[in-house]
């Protein structure tokens, strides 16, 4: 069939591209590194999208929009952000074309349209938005300032895959202004939160929350906290991040505020966020050989009608039947379709609802209609089974809560089954090549040793829990004392 992917066995990387692909997920674009995000991955975008927003707004912030462009001399303000990003940004240096003279037809930069200053499309938009809170923040009657935008942003990547790396994505970002140290860190913290809570309970998708190590860190920030997941490859992708920023951006920005005593102080900041990246590791870690598998709280169609008939009259009977179930269904807030188009067959249509992943599929004929009952097949275990017409309603309710745990156990099982405690760096190389996962293991707590390692085996030091227990020991690379075990894995 046209439909058939590559097994995640033989080529992991090429059946996740298939799978976007086919799935109707995306597409590439002219634009090198670039990605269209079809409509059925849009859609998926926007629930999440949508539960993430009201997440935002009930823990207290508020939307708003900043430009795409970022003056040259803003980046430049912030020493660490500056450098962090430099070889990522994209640098708009006119602002006209004119036809080429020599060529007809052809287009050429005006070189009398040079701009006084660089812009660069905004990697990310600390600067932009700490220049124009200078000016909304006066006295500690203007603080917290609680701040999200939707947005795209442009990262040059050199090596891209779509939805994990791309040059442009998507995303939100949370920028936060406080009085204390203290608000600031709680904060971040609380946004952390707010991103596991997504992650785990609509993509089921379980999460280790952590911190990130010096080298690892946001540029600019005092400290990262991240979630990190795991994927069927043993991979693990960071899935959300938030940032303490400290002073830094307030100090370079010249961000003070009158305190209750007519002191002026410099504000305390955060900034948080998520992109487009999450589809990537929804795929990832719940899709199987046949396709995607969504879990029901996000996905763009819980349940797709099938029928099956022979002539109008049959067709006509089915109708009315199944009219009654849609109404039915989105009467509870169910995602429904009736796939009754005569351009495909039925088992053209279930292969196709299979490689889309939708959660439930429901086929109904006249036998069906004549025995009062439909059948159902759930996607996440692809068993199928004759339901009474009078209890399907309330089994497809049964069925969005089932599959959407199913999905977060099965994903919890393996997550927990591939972190490994390692004591040398032997056994450490042995369960990176033939198993990896998460690797527990002793670290000397220096960035030159965190350096080694990554050189020697491209693991990475992917967060130090936020639940870690002290315990000692030595590290598997120097053999220095380490007084925590910190958590590596090979990653995207």
């Amino acid at each position: 069939m046209a439909n058939e992917l590559t097994s995640r066995a033989t080529d992991y990387a090429q059946w996740y591209n298939e799978l976007i692909l086919k799935g109707g997920l995306a597409d590439y674009s002219a634009v090198r590194g670039c990605m269209v995000i079809k409509p059925y991955g849009y859609t998926l975008w926007e629930n999440m999208r949508d539960v993430l927003d009201k997440m935002f707004k009930d823990t207290g912030h508020v939307n708003a929009y900043f430009p795409l462009f970022v003056p040259k001399s803003f980046l430049e303000k912030e020493e660490g952000h500056a450098e962090g990003f430099a070889k990522e940004c994209a640098v708009v240096t006119h602002y006209r074309l004119k036809t080429d003279p020599n060529n007809k037809g052809k287009l050429m930069v005006d070189p009398d349209a040079k701009l006084e200053e660089e812009l660069i499309v905004r990697p990310t938009s600390e600067a932009i938005i700490w220049n124009a809170y200078k000016d909304w923040i006066q006295s500690y009657r203007d603080l917290p300032l609680l701040i999200n935008q939707w947005a795209n942003v442009v990262r040059w990547e050199m090596r891209t895959r779509l939805f994990l790396r791309t040059a442009e994505f998507l995303w939100q970002e949370g920028h936060t202004a406080h009085a204390t140290a203290e608000e600031a860190i709680e904060e971040a913290e609380k946004m952390l939160h707010v991103y596991g809570d997504f992650v785990e309970n609509y993509m089921a998708l379980p999460v280790i929350k952590g911190i990130k190590t010096p080298n690892e860190r946001f540029a600019g920030a005092l400290e990262t906290y991240c979630i990190e997941a795991l994927m069927q490859d043993g991979k693990a992708l960071q899935a959300g991040t938030s940032h303490f920023l400290g002073q830094n951006f307030a100090k370079a920005f010249d961000v003070k505020y009158l305190t209750k005593e007519n002191k002026q102080e410099f504000v305390w900041a955060t900034s948080w966020g998520v992109s487009t990246r999450l589809i990537g590791a929804l795929v990832m870690a719940h899709s199987d050989d046949q396709g995607l598998v969504i879990p029901p709280r996000i996905a763009p169609l819980q349940v797709v009608i099938v029928p099956i008939y022979k002539g109008p009259e049959q067709k006509a009977l089915v109708d009315e039947k199944v009219n009654a179930i849609v109404a039915g269904l989105k009467a509870n807030g169910i995602s429904v379709k009736y796939d009754d188009s005569e351009n495909t067959r039925p088992g053209w249509k279930f292969a196709e609802y299979e490689l889309k992943g939708v959660p439930v599929r429901i086929a109904i004929g006249q036998k069906d209609i004549e025995n009062g009952v439909v059948e159902v097949a759930r996607r996440d275990t692809k068993e199928k089974q004759s339901v009474p017409a009078a209890d399907l309603i309330e089994h497809v309710k049964f069925l969005m809560t089932d599959i959407q745990q199913n999905l977060y156990n099965r994903a919890l099982a393996y997550r927990d089954s591939h972190i490994t405690e390692v004591n040398s760096w032997e056994e450490f190389k042995q369960v990176l090549n033939e198993k990896g996962g998460f690797i527990a293991a002793h670290w000397d707590g220096t960035p030159e040793t965190e350096d080694k390692i990554k050189e020697e085996s491209k693991a990475t030091i992917r967060c130090i829990p936020l639940n870690n227990q002290p315990e000692e020991g030595v590290c598997v690379f120097s053999g220095k004392p380490s007084k925590q075990r910190v958590l590596f894995a090979m990653a995207y």
